[in-house]
């Protein structure tokens, strides 16, 4: 059976991606606002998902929507707490979450899964991921995979919603908080009787480590002008003078035995700075290139190439290839460098998304034979 899916606040359609390559979801409507990101969305799947999910024209469009799963990446914002809260209409209201809850209300998707950053948790001390677990079981009536109800009373343990990129093929260091919930006014109480618990890991890895996946001898752009490792050097030493931890890092150094990559940053140079390499390329050190006001630095320290961190999210060598080994991922002419950068950087990790389309889908397949059977 294929369920059919809408993709929210869809970036580059990463999350898609993964749901497709489980095999049993065919998405039907899309939505992103991002006019770099819907170029590339468009360039990889054929159709714009130019879309305002704030907008009541979006929803109409949703309600009018043939479909069966939800899914969305959506950022991580503060919930108010003005007033008198009568519910997640009041405490939600200005937030893509809001929206995304009415449209779950309007609709009753078969289940959904929200995608964030792990700070989800922790935010404003916990109490914005508590309002979106009460707001999706208690007000919404879903079953929410992690959240267990004893004598009317929701409990759960907020840290086991974060999974780790690194644990599902690819090396980067990059923990996500992923929500999976199942239509109990669909399904009926068989939704209790479903594993508890996410998927933690990938069996087969896509790369042993950072080694395995770096493209060395990179184009001198990426390498650094000596003067900006310099800045580096004395802001580093100034932060470990106070006993901080910040500060650049260099993720390939021969001591590390299974070296993996920092998060990614949509941000760019932060996460940048987190994820330089060393890579000794003949002929660099000393070289001058135009806008740089010093000599690439000698060293052979440089930054990660936009390809590099595709294949950290798994978009490059491996959620487009095809079956005869073509790679058939690429960007749109007019995505330059730093938009690449930003669109992998805002990305979910695809081997990571592909294993919850997995366990929905197993989930999916227990509930239908019970209500089969029911019949």
């Amino acid at each position: 059976m294929m369920y059919k899916m809408i993709d929210l606040c869809a970036g580059i359609g990463g999350i898609r991606r993964g749901y497709e390559l489980a095999g049993g979801f065919k998405n039907v409507l899309s939505a992103e606002i991002d006019k770099y990101a819907c170029m590339t969305y468009e360039h990889l799947y054929g159709d714009n998902p130019q879309n305002d999910i704030t907008s009541e024209e979006f929803k109409q469009k949703v309600e009018n929507t043939n479909y069966d799963i939800l899914l969305a990446g959506f950022p991580c914002q503060a919930f108010s707490r003005a007033g008198k809260q009568l519910g997640f209409h009041d405490k939600t209201r200005g937030t893509l979450f809001f929206d995304i809850a009415d449209m779950i209300k309007r609709t009753r998707p078969k289940a959904f899964m929200l995608e964030n950053v792990d700070n989800l948790i922790t935010h404003n001390k916990g109490e914005t991921f508590d309002t979106i677990i009460r707001t999706l079981t208690e007000e919404l009536n879903y079953k929410v995979i992690g959240v267990q109800s004893e004598n009317g009373k929701i409990k759960y343990n907020a840290k086991t919603f974060v999974r780790n990129s690194r644990n599902f093929g690819v090396p980067q260091n990059r923990p996500r908080v992923y929500i999976m919930g199942f239509d109990r006014e669909f399904w009926g109480n068989e939704v209790d009787n479903l594993p508890n618990t996410l998927p933690e890991k990938r069996t087969k890895k896509i790369y042993d480590d950072l080694n395995d996946l770096l493209e060395m001898n990179a184009e001198p752009e990426f390498f650094l002008a000596s003067g900006y490792v310099e800045t580096l050097e004395r802001h580093k030493a100034r932060h470990e003078s106070k006993g901080n931890g910040f500060g650049y890092k260099i993720v390939n150094l021969p001591e590390i035995e299974s070296p993996v990559s920092n998060a990614l940053l949509a941000t760019g140079g932060s996460g940048k700075e987190r994820n330089l390499v060393i890579d000794m390329r003949e002929g660099i050190a000393g070289m001058k290139l135009p806008l740089r006001k010093t000599p690439l630095n000698d060293k052979g320290i440089r930054v990660m190439t936009p390809r590099e961190w595709g294949k950290l999210q798994g978009f490059i060598n491996y959620g487009f290839m095809d079956k005869k080994g073509n790679d058939n991922f690429s960007f749109p002419d007019g995505v330059g460098k730093a938009q690449q950068y930003k669109q992998f950087g805002n990305a979910v990790t695809i081997p990571a998304v592909e294993e919850m389309a997995k366990f929905m889908e197993k989930c999916l397949k227990q509930l239908e034979e019970h209500r089969n059977e029911g019949k």
